[in-house]
């Protein structure tokens, strides 16, 4: 079975090595979380003597008996080992009710460096964060990004690999398929989990007939922007009665599952967040393949899902840009600045490359600058604004 280290995550988590914050490591299902969690462990005890490794997989029947917060505590505290480095890991530790009660006493008895995993992002969103605030560190695992995908698939020309990795999404186990009808298959079973265990049963929905119409919407709008009371109309529009507050719960269910991402307008000038319409982006591009299969003329929307994901995984805040009557696709964020970026499928035809080149030249500062195709014709720089080609950006070329 082909695999891929993930080494930046697994470098993240080697400098998180013995410090006092909990690990958690969070996103959608099947994005590698739990290979990272066994990686890791393979190089403490690969690297490391005196240690003691206690590992719960919640995934795993065998830990069935323990699905209780007062049973997962004492499981631990029974394989305690005094006078060793004592390592806890928790892999989908959502799994156990109340667990945040468990890992918090855990925590606070100062002698274990834990690590827990989890699908969903209410593990940081109740009384875990409340227990724990200032206490933990939280790693955002995404799935492949474009450049871990090639390690896969070296003999292919990067054209053909984009195709594929739009097409099939970058799920790790997806390289391990050898016909899309097993990575159909295995996508449709993600997505059945994410509805059904993930959004419908954490928010008590009945309908799924109905949230599987609005994650079609989602998914047939990817960076369009929208409103929930935009949904809703056009969902009743469609014969579907739903109201605005049903459509923010599902929405809310979608994003906490990591299915989606929004994202919000930035005042550029103000250097502020706007509370306005948002734009979604899907996790994994396999998944609304599966749901909507190719779809003609969209193919800008998914180059732009696929850097907005990029960014994300380079760590950056990213939002909307707006300046005046102009908008930039992203302004992307860290502690070291800023980026704009324009994102275009190509800048071939009438006025395309001076529409994009427009909305730049009317940020009055000094952070860089970008535009992104998938054009290869000679690109370069244009009054200090570069213009290059968006998969060798992704391959960090």
């Amino acid at each position: 079975m082909r695999t891929i280290i993930r080494e930046k995550y697994l470098e993240r988590i080697k400098a998180l090595k013995d410090t006092p914050d909990i690990k958690i490591i969070t996103g959608i299902r099947r994005s590698g979380k739990s290979n990272l969690m066994q990686t890791y462990i393979k190089y403490l005890k690969s690297n490391f003597d005196n240690i003691n490794v206690i590992s719960i997989d919640y995934m795993d029947l065998d830990f069935e008996d323990i699905k209780e917060y007062h049973a997962l505590h004492k499981y631990v505290e029974d394989r305690y080992q005094e006078g060793k480095d004592n390592y806890l890991f928790v892999d989908e530790v959502q799994l156990c009710p109340s667990f945040e009660l468990a890992i918090n006493s855990l925590y606070s008895k100062k002698k274990y460096d834990i690590y827990i995993t989890g699908s969903n992002a209410y593990l940081l969103s109740g009384e875990l964060a409340t227990l724990l605030s200032g206490r933990y560190v939280e790693i955002k695992m995404l799935p492949l990004s474009f450049k871990e995908y090639k390690l896969a698939y070296k003999d292919i020309s990067d054209d053909e690999l984009y195709q594929k990795y739009i097409s099939y999404g970058s799920l790790p186990y997806t390289i391990s398929l050898n016909t899309e009808d097993d990575i159909s298959l295995y996508i449709s079973g993600i997505y059945n989990d994410i509805i059904i265990k993930d959004v419908m049963t954490r928010k008590n929905i009945q309908n799924e007939t109905m949230l599987k119409n609005v994650a079609n919407f989602i998914m047939d709008n990817i960076g369009n922007k929208t409103s929930t009371n935009n949904i809703a109309n056009v969902m009743k529009s469609n014969g579907r009665d739903i109201n605005v507050r049903t459509v923010e719960k599902y929405l809310e269910g979608f994003i906490e599952s990591f299915f989606i991402y929004k994202i919000t307008d930035y005042d550029i000038k103000g250097k502020q967040q706007l509370d306005s319409n948002a734009k979604y982006y899907v996790s994994d591009l396999g998944l609304r393949y599966f749901i909507l299969g190719r779809k003609i003329g969209d193919f800008g929307h998914i180059l732009e899902n696929v850097i907005y994901l990029e960014l994300l995984r380079r760590g950056y805040e990213v939002y909307i840009g707006k300046s005046n009557n102009y908008e930039v696709d992203f302004v992307a964020i860290n502690n070291k600045g800023k980026i704009y970026i324009q994102v275009a499928e190509t800048l071939k035809g009438n006025d395309t490359l001076e529409r994009e080149l427009r909305s730049l030249k009317k940020i009055n500062d000094n952070y860089e600058k970008i535009i992104l195709t998938l054009d290869k014709i000679p690109l370069g720089n244009d009054e200090g604004i570069i213009i290059q080609n968006a998969l060798d950006w992704l391959l960090e070329k």
